[in-house]
């Protein structure tokens, strides 16, 4: 087994630089791009992240391992198979991506990488504290079972990591349109982080977009809609422990006061904003919301129906 390297350990001091090229270009175009605060919470979240992957990866590791023991296929170190391997693997996170904001319960976990108002390289450090205790790791396993070995996949998801980076930022608009057609952008990547209604749940991509082209959940970048980003109802502070944990304690209180154990499964796993009474909204219900808005205000602009009432507006 080769000894690979970890490709996120060696970026390091490229995404340092990053930020503070980034940051200049800010001060120099538009200062609002950074706010030091919420820097600063990122890249502390980023740090806890770090710790908390030191302390889970053994366990991570050796649970490939054990899976790997089961293999379909005996999967050697070739060029090839490294290619085929970044190509799956990027198909997985997209499956765990998807999950991530479908599932309450992975997405307890992966908001806080949502969580910023602003959108900007550093955001791409504010990572997630409670990845293992998700259980986000499982959407890699079929990886290990197929016979890929475990290093191999752990060396291309870092590389997965290291590409995500560069695509959170506003400073770049849109690559060439062939480069935008196959893999994921700044551009694609805005639309994904922001709430307005008609951008929420798309763009799951990591490397290649062309999952979410393949999947339905695909949506371009408009300049009459610039992106607004945070999470539908953003945290009032910098708070770090209410960054990390907020969602986690927002689901031991739906469970603890549900009316039965149906809505208490469901407060787990159905998508985030669901409640058994309906009384809160999901990113179906915005949109629709959105879309309704929208019918009404064409009718009006046509002399076909009343004008839509203000506080349907977003």
């Amino acid at each position: 087994m080769p000894d690979l390297p970890d490709p996120v350990d060696l970026a390091v001091p490229a995404f340092v630089l990053l930020v503070l090229a980034e940051m200049v270009v800010a001060r120099l175009k538009d200062r609002s791009r950074y706010c030091p605060r919420d820097t600063l919470t990122s890249l502390m979240l980023g740090f806890g992240s770090t710790i908390a992957g030191v302390l889970a990866g053994g366990l991570v590791f050796g649970m490939a391992v054990w899976v790997h023991q089961f293999r379909l296929f005996d999967i050697g170190y070739a060029w090839y198979w490294f290619v085929l391997a970044f190509v799956l693997d990027d198909l997985a996170y997209y499956v765990f991506h998807r999950s991530a904001h479908r599932v309450r319960w992975f997405w307890a976990s992966h908001v806080i990488h949502h969580s910023s108002q602003h959108y900007n390289l550093s955001t791409a450090l504010r990572q997630t504290w409670t990845g293992f205790f998700s259980l986000g790791f499982i959407f890699r396993l079929p990886l290990f079972l197929i016979g890929f070995p475990p290093a191999m996949i752990f060396f291309v998801a870092g590389l997965n990591l290291v590409y995500q980076f560069w695509i959170h930022t506003e400073v770049i608009g849109r690559m060439p349109r062939w480069f935008e057609a196959v893999m994921n952008t700044p551009s694609h990547h805005r639309v994904h982080h922001a709430t307005n209604p008609r951008y929420l749940d798309k763009n799951y991509a990591g490397v290649f977009i062309i999952w979410d082209r393949m999947f339905g959940t695909f949506e371009a970048e408009r300049d009459d809609d610039r992106p607004r980003y945070g999470i539908v109802k953003n945290l009032p502070d910098f708070n770090l422990v209410r960054a990390a944990f907020h969602e986690w304690w927002g689901i031991a209180k739906d469970v603890w006061t549900a009316p039965n154990w149906h809505a208490r499964l469901m407060y787990m796993i159905a998508p985030p904003g669901w409640s058994h009474d309906g009384s809160r909204d999901t990113s179906e219900t915005i949109k629709a919301r959105w879309e309704a808005s929208r019918s009404r205000s064409a009718g009006a602009d046509d002399g076909t129906g009343p004008l839509p009432h203000p506080a349907t507006q977003f």
